[in-house]
């Protein structure tokens, strides 16, 4: 695996004493709401404005132009590392985001509980959001009753309607197709459908989920599942080794914590309120230079196609944010992972707003943060990548080029 970008920064990298921390609004990019505006053209963010002010502005696209990225690629693309080189499936990063003790040849997908009708047709790719207990108490009856020869199986709660499932055993591989379709009204796709057909894990997948959907047929609203991103656990440099940085993460949902473990960041707290998730940012702050901080409420409210709903939240981190200046970091980083458009109830391929609030800054400044005023600022449209090389230069963490 070549990674020439990855491989110089590694080779500049040094370190200091200077702060950085990422704070991450999950699905925070928008469209413009049929004529309304974006979600932060309508919010009212007072303290994301008067930050904008003095802060390098900009736009990226987690992956490249065009491309619709899941969380896993957004995020790899946030940390430096490039999506198209560092490929993980879903399944490792909900493993490990509840601590699930994942060994190297076990094969791990995520799975969403859903809503089919009476022919079989998905309803409802979340099953209504099921609670947490109630997913619980799903997974036990699926134990109770699978019956599964030559591997050992382990289906684990992971929120609300997600869980996972891990395959351990001889001879197995990431290669599965996924049954999510990503979309209602068609059934659920076959894993062994083509090139999958003579997989040894493709063709367990198959047996479980027929067995799942027998075991579930009675209940409501979450009567099967969903799984995508067969994947095992990859050998990659760590986010410390390649910034030099102490990195450590606040994030309190599962798959985020996944992702901040498989990048070697210590967890340090899993908050969800924003309150919670800047105190324990500006906490964590004094023992480690590097924290990643992640909110996912926008990301939900835009997946469930409520513009009113995703504004709420995004105001909600808006008025939290003064407690950041109690201890501002050297570079703050500001921006999602993704776009989530609430007209598209998904996710999409339009650039994310960015803001990088640090010192030594050649502007225009603008007094408004939002995808529009962002496309005027000094960052100009760039790749998820380069965000963390251009942190580390404004606090001093990147040597000269050559000589």
């Amino acid at each position: 695996m070549q990674d020439n970008y990855g491989n110089l920064i590694s080779s500049l990298a040094e370190t200091n004493e200077k702060r950085i921390a990422m704070l991450v609004l999950d699905g925070l990019g928008d469209t413009d709401n049929n004529g309304k505006g974006t979600a932060l053209q309508i919010a009212h963010t007072p303290n994301l404005d008067k930050f904008a002010g003095k802060a390098a502005l900009g736009l990226h696209h987690p992956v490249m132009a065009g491309i619709t990225p899941g969380s896993g690629p957004g995020h790899l693309g946030l940390f430096g590392y490039d999506p198209l080189i560092y490929q993980i499936g879903r399944g490792v990063l909900s493993a490990l985001g509840i601590d699930f003790d994942l060994k190297k040849g076990d094969i791990a997908a995520r799975l969403n509980f859903c809503t089919l009708d009476d022919d079989g047709i998905i309803k409802d790719r979340r099953a209504g959001r099921i609670s947490t207990e109630k997913n619980r108490e799903l997974v036990k009856k699926i134990r109770d009753n699978l019956q599964i020869k030559d591997v050992k199986v382990f289906i684990e709660t992971e929120s609300e309607h997600r869980a996972v499932l891990i395959l351990r055993g001889e001879g197995l591989t990431d290669e599965a197709g996924d049954t999510d379709p990503q979309h209602t009204g068609s059934k659920p796709l076959d894993p062994t459908r083509s090139p999958y057909g003579e997989s040894k894990t493709a063709n367990i997948a198959r047996q479980i989920f027929d067995q799942i959907r027998e075991i579930l047929k009675n209940e409501q609203p979450a009567n099967m599942i969903l799984s995508r991103g067969f994947a095992c656990l990859p050998d990659w440099p760590t986010f410390g080794e390649r910034f030099q940085l102490n990195p450590a993460a606040v994030a309190g949902y599962p798959m985020y914590r996944g992702m901040a473990r498989l990048m070697g960041m210590k967890l340090f707290s899993e908050a969800k309120e924003p309150a919670n998730i800047l105190e324990d940012t500006l906490i964590a702050l004094k023992d480690h230079d590097f924290v990643f901080a992640h909110f996912k409420d926008p990301d939900k409210k835009g997946e469930d196609g409520s513009i009113e709903e995703k504004v709420k939240v995004i105001e909600s981190m808006d008025k939290a944010l003064p407690a950041l200046e109690k201890y501002m970091p050297d570079a703050l980083i500001i921006t999602g992972d993704h776009s989530t458009p609430a007209p598209m109830s998904a996710h999409s391929w339009h650039p994310v707003p960015l803001m990088i609030k640090t010192t030594k800054l050649r502007g225009p400044f603008e007094k408004k943060f939002d995808e529009y005023t962002a496309a005027k600022g000094e960052l100009g449209i760039i790749t998820a990548k380069e965000i963390m090389t251009l942190a580390m230069a404004h606090t001093g963490k990147i040597k000269k080029f050559g000589a």
